[in-house]
C-alpha cells in the first residue's frame, strides 16, 4: 500500500531525532541540562508510527473490504527484524568481550527478550533506570522502546479489524 508522501512528517521525524540526540548528548549550561525532553521524541515516533500504520490499515480496508494481518505482519517482519537481529549480532560479539559474567548472563536475558519484543517488560521489571550507570551494562536496553512499538504492530491491527467489523456500516 503506497502512501502518498507527506513533508511534515519528515519535520515531525527529524523534531523526534534531534530531541533524543540532545537528550543523550546532555548538554549543559550553568549545571542544569538544556534539554530533557528524549522520551518526547520517541513519544512522536510513536504517534508518527500509529498514524501511518492507521493510514495503510484503512487504505486497504477501504479498497478491498478487509485487512490483511499476513501482509501487514511480513511487512513489519522485513522492516524491523533484520536490523534488529544486526543489532543483536554486533551487541553480543561486543559484549562477549567487554562485559563479565554476571553482565553477561542478564545481557544473554535480554537478548531473549528483545527479539520477542518483551524487553520493555524485562527491563521494567529488573527495575532497570535508564540513562542510570547500570543501565550502561546492558546494550540492548533501547529495545524497550521497539518492544512497544513492536505490541502496538501486534494489538492495534486485531482492534481495528474488530472495530471495522463491528462497525462496518459507518465505514464508506
Amino acid at each position: 500500500m503506497k502512501l502518498i508522501y507527506r513533508p511534515e512528517i519528515d519535520g515531525l521525524r527529524a523534531i523526534a531525532v534531534l530531541s533524543v540526540i540532545f537528550y543523550h548528548a546532555e548538554f549543559i549550561l550553568f549545571n542544569q541540562k538544556i534539554f530533557q525532553g528524549g522520551f518526547l521524541g520517541v513519544d512522536i515516533f510513536f504517534v508518527i508510527s500509529g498514524y501511518l500504520i492507521s493510514s495503510i490499515l484503512l487504505k486497504e480496508y477501504y479498497k478491498d473490504k478487509k485487512i490483511s494481518l499476513s501482509n501487514f505482519y511480513k511487512r513489519r517482519i522485513r522492516r524491523i527484524i533484520p536490523a534488529l537481529l544486526i543489532v543483536t549480532l554486533f551487541s553480543s560479539l561486543l559484549s562477549f568481550y567487554f562485559l563479565l559474567p554476571e553482565s553477561l548472563i542478564k545481557f544473554a536475558k535480554t537478548i531473549i527478550f528483545s527479539i520477542s519484543f518483551l524487553s520493555n517488560m524485562f527491563f521494567w521489571h529488573s527495575q532497570t533506570v535508564y540513562g542510570a550507570e547500570e543501565s550502561f551494562l546492558s546494550p540492548l536496553l533501547h529495545t524497550w522502546s521497539l518492544s512497544v512499538e513492536e505490541q502496538f504492530y501486534i494489538f492495534y491491527p486485531l482492534l481495528l479489524i474488530i472495530i471495522t467489523s463491528l462497525l462496518k456500516k459507518y465505514f464508506f
